[in-house]
């Protein structure tokens, strides 16, 4: 009765991150182990965020669109060992930056800069429920980060600034307890994600002293406490959500050469996500998110200009045989923030983010 909710209910919070607090992209989800039986997932994900300022202090100057368009992808595949006995393995992309400020008005104090990040995350993990339903969980998880930045102004003789670093792949763990009762679908989950330390050999350079070597220096992905719950209210109806804190305030990248904080955020970020399932028939069902989440804090970064996000979702699972096709969408309000260029303000922006899931019983 509940397995084409459950699995809509997930499709609702697949639809994207769109943008997320920090630099978070596809946040982790444990959501896999959950699965009745052998199952496996193919998921794929289009955000376009809309992110531009003005700078005044003079003459009004426009930023453009700093925030670049993205994909996000994501594979799983759970088995049963037994009765008690459940192990996944787990693909994703879980943090990411695209920024642009290459259509910026001439005099726009980051006209000219670019920088991105990006990541890919493996995670395997294995589940021990007992008779009573409650189960535990652990895993490892080997990650990648890599980072680049080019033109980002000095403020000095030096110049502009670029990075370039190497690719690091570091191991964190994850642990976590649930409890269920099949019979009303109804599920505590709560999950611990450990940071993760990636020592980073970085090529910097300033235009106007030529290359600055390369140097080593470490950036701390920070860790994260998720709590997920579900439960059926009515037939064919069912409640979830989530509560998730990141520590960001941990976190930084301070190149050596440059001597100071390429990012870096204030305050740790909460995001509170809720929603209602409802399967319309055996082949249908839908699913309605809303979201909220804080901010890192003011001001902000040049490189990251928003605080907080509100938004909404929808998600469709279309289930045939052994297969589930499920499709949501996610409208983001994005926070209006201040930079730390005096001046600079960003204003009235959003995103807006499509996913897929093709998920397969085996």
């Amino acid at each position: 009765m509940y397995r084409i909710l459950l699995t809509t209910t997930a499709a609702s919070l697949l639809a994207t991150t769109a943008m997320a607090g920090g630099i978070d992209r596809a946040p982790f989800t444990t959501g896999i182990l959950f699965e009745e039986g052998n199952y496996a997932e193919l998921s794929f994900g289009y955000a376009r965020p809309s992110v531009d300022g003005t700078f005044t202090p003079g003459p009004v100057l426009n930023s453009g669109n700093v925030a670049g368009d993205y994909f996000s992808y994501g594979a799983g595949v759970k088995w049963d060992i037994d009765n008690n006995w459940a192990f996944a393995l787990i693909l994703d992309n879980p943090v990411g930056a695209d920024v642009d400020y290459t259509d910026a008005d001439a005099g726009y104090p980051f006209a000219g800069t670019t920088a991105e990040v990006d990541s890919t995350g493996i995670t395997g993990i294995l589940k021990y429920t007992t008779a009573n339903n409650i189960s535990v969980y652990g895993g490892l998880r080997a990650e990648t980060l890599q980072g680049t930045v080019s033109d980002l102004p000095t403020g000095g003789p030096a110049g502009t600034y670029t990075l370039d670093t190497n690719t690091s792949t570091e191991l964190g763990y994850i642990v976590g307890v649930a409890w269920e009762r099949p019979d009303i679908a109804a599920r505590v989950a709560l999950t611990y994600q450990s940071e993760r330390n990636h020592d980073l050999d970085g090529t910097e350079s300033f235009s106007a002293v030529g290359p600055a070597g390369t140097n080593t220096f470490t950036t701390t992905l920070p860790q994260t406490v998720t709590l997920d719950f579900q439960s059926g209210v009515a037939a064919d109806t069912l409640v979830f959500g989530s509560l998730k804190w990141t520590d960001w305030s941990e976190f930084d990248i301070i190149p050596v050469a440059l001597g100071s904080a390429l990012v870096e955020y204030e305050d740790d970020v909460y995001a509170l996500n809720l929603g209602v399932g409802r399967r319309f028939n055996e082949t249908w069902s839908g699913a309605i998110t809303i979201g909220y989440e804080t901010g890192t804090g003011q001001p902000t970064g040049n490189l990251g200009p928003t605080e907080g996000q509100k938004s909404i979702g929808v998600g469709v699972t279309y289930a045939q045989g052994p297969m589930e096709i499920t499709t949501g969408v996610r409208y983001v309000d994005l926070g209006d923030a201040t930079t730390t260029t005096i001046g600079a303000e960003f204003e009235d922006n959003s995103a807006i983010g499509v996913g897929v899931r093709v998920g397969y019983s085996f």
